[in-house]
């Protein structure tokens, strides 16, 4: 999305001097992790996660004529390859190759998007479906949309009334439909807002899912889940873990200090259907998404980034993709991310590759 929101003066500071704050977390525990880049082993950004490499090769770059940039979601492909939307309403098949601690990437092929209706829609969160086939959200309704592989829409899944933008149910406009994940198995999928709804707690924002008997068969709306992100972040992408926890990713910016991105690992299983909940608040009655931080990304070696504009690591910029993408021989997750560099001369179209210990 365009919009990033804002953070604090006072936790910018805190990062500017490799000092981890996680306000307004009531439902998380962090790990113990490291004070500073600078103290930590070469590729430690904490003692869960670690940075092998980053990758400018898309930034500024342009397909059969299409610019290829403002980039917000991911997922794996069939045979290997990356898929990734825009949110100027393309997809886009990536050759993404890692080797000896280094990153490439190259942009193969380009579609545009358009909904049931012929409209281009702000796409923001994707999942490849076990058949496939691609769900893809739009911010604009918001939307959950089915495509084929040819980038055709074929399906428009349900949406909780209360999910709609202003006035036609409670959501704010640009902060709905960012993320999007399919649980293990493929019956269950989650979409996460990225702002709170009108009425709700600022900060707290809702997990929607949908639930199918299987493969091929229609998703149907399904529980509620609230889940408190940190003061002044929003939630830009999540992804499935593999055992039923999901990886979220938090972001925010400040102007002229730059941008706040942490990982978190979040446990649905133990929260409260909300769906029927008027009013969430971050001390209940309902439970909330239990979250655990990863990292701070600020705390990653820099690896000689460099930052268009200011940033509290050059390595940052606006990381709004996510994507889990194998495991390491010690088995360990392998995560791709990707930042919208919002065609804007000032960002930049950055790949990272981690990879992340899970915490029992």
């Amino acid at each position: 999305m365009r919009l990033s929101t804002s953070i604090t003066a006072v936790m910018a500071m805190s990062m500017a001097i490799g000092t981890v704050l996680v306000q307004g977390a009531a439902h998380a525990d962090s790990p113990a992790l490291l004070a500073s880049a600078s103290s930590a082993p070469s590729s430690d950004c904490s003692d869960l996660v670690r940075i092998r490499a980053f990758s400018d090769d898309l930034d500024k770059k342009t397909l059969d004529g299409v610019y290829v940039g403002n980039l917000s979601a991911l997922a794996v492909d069939r045979g290997g390859r990356i898929t990734a939307v825009s949110d100027e309403s393309y997809i886009f098949s990536l050759d993404v190759r890692e080797k000896a601690r280094s990153l490439s990437a190259e942009a193969v092929a380009v579609a545009p998007l358009t909904d049931l209706n012929g409209r281009a829609p702000d796409s923001e969160g994707l999942v490849v479906d076990l058949d496939g086939t691609r769900l893809i959200t739009s911010e604009t309704e918001p939307s959950v949309t089915r495509y084929d592989r040819d980038g055709t829409a074929v399906e428009a899944l349900p949406v909780p009334a209360a999910l709609a933008v202003a006035p036609a149910g409670r959501a704010v406009r640009n902060q709905t439909f960012e993320g999007l994940t399919l649980m293990p198995g493929g019956r269950t999928l989650v979409a996460s807002m990225e702002g709170a709804l009108s009425g709700d707690e600022t900060g707290v924002v809702r997990l929607q899912t949908w639930r199918r008997a299987g493969v091929g068969k229609p998703f149907e709306t399904d529980a509620q889940y609230g889940y408190q992100a940190d003061q002044g972040l929003g939630i830009s992408e999540i992804s499935s873990a593999g055992d039923g926890r999901l990886l979220v990713l938090e972001r925010g910016f400040t102007p002229g200090v730059g941008n706040t991105v942490r990982l978190y690992l979040a446990d649905p299983r133990r929260a409260d259907d909300v769906s029927g909940t008027e009013n969430l608040t971050s001390d209940g009655p309902a439970r909330l998404v239990h979250k655990t931080l990863l990292a701070d990304l600020a705390d990653c070696p820099s690896l000689g980034a460099k930052a268009l504009q200011p940033q509290p690591n050059p390595l940052l910029d606006n990381i709004e993709g996510l994507a889990v993408t194998g495991r390491t021989a010690a088995g360990r997750l392998k995560v791709l991310l990707v930042s919208d560099d919002n065609e804007r001369a000032t960002q930049i179209t950055r790949l990272y590759s981690l990879d992340v210990r899970l915490p029992r």
